[in-house]
């Protein structure tokens, strides 16, 4: 399979994001902030619409990233970061953590696989089958992305005893969500998973080889559009749960 082909996840790659902030922030003319010590993957960007309509989102201009923009607000009792990503949701990782994060959330909208009722419910993603490129350049070969255990034991435990619908399973992750043909759906079926999405495969392995704290969730929407008024997330676009589930993680896992 040619994206196996030379690739060296031991060695040291010769571009880095530290280069590339350096660099950013040199031509924007930005100060070397750090960024919050807590941020959020919101792929689908519903949260962050929602933050903004509301008045609760500021701009976070210190962000040197060429391809987003990052946002701040009050979680809690905590100021947050937030931004949106979808399948290059690593290489934000990378800056994200280059810029001072401690801790990656990352929740999306995902596909039911295996039928748990009806939706929408989150799942706390605790491994990610591998069916992207990105995961393949940051470790060898191997079928699943695993999450770190304790943070999943930690945010279930978390979720369940503020009695919020949760579910702790395994996603697949692919890079080209047209493709999701029906063979390729009853074989993760097949291996126990509960929901496709585009990211968490690549952010466990980039967490695991890096030693960086992620958390992937699923907000399973929809089943991939075979049902009418499929994709419906809730009220506010899912919003007030999906903040609900992020600030119960947030305040027992940092």
């Amino acid at each position: 399979m040619p994206w196996l082909q030379n690739k060296s996840p031991q060695a040291a790659s010769v571009f880095s994001p530290d280069a590339l902030l350096r660099e950013a922030r040199r031509q924007k003319g930005l100060a070397p902030l750090d960024v919050p010590a807590v941020c959020i993957f919101d792929p689908d960007g519903d949260i962050l619409r929602q933050l903004r309509k509301s008045g609760r989102a500021t701009r976070f201009d210190a962000w040197p990233c060429y391809h987003t923009e990052l946002y701040t607000f009050r979680l809690g009792e905590q100021t947050v970061g937030i931004v949106v990503g979808a399948p290059f949701a690593v290489l934000i990782a990378e800056e994200l953590f280059a810029c001072g994060c401690r801790f990656l959330l990352s929740l999306t909208s995902a596909g039911q696989i295996n039928a748990a009722g009806p939706t929408p419910y989150f799942v706390v993603i605790d491994r990610a089958l591998r069916d992207e490129g990105t995961s393949y350049h940051y470790a060898a070969p191997a079928e699943f992305a695993e999450a770190d255990a304790k943070l999943v034991a930690t945010a279930a435990n978390a979720l369940k005893q503020a009695g919020l619908r949760i579910l702790v399973g395994a996603s697949w992750t692919t890079d080209a969500p047209f493709r999701e043909a029906a063979e390729a759906i009853e074989s993760a079926r097949a291996k126990g998973v509960l929901a496709v999405e585009m990211e968490a495969a690549a952010l466990y392995t980039f967490a695991r080889t890096r030693g960086k704290s992620v958390l992937c969730l699923a907000h399973v929407t929809n089943t991939m559009g075979q049902a009418e008024r499929d994709f419906e997330k809730g009220e506010s676009d899912g919003t007030i749960d999906a903040l609900n589930v992020l600030e119960t993680i947030v305040k027992t896992a940092t």
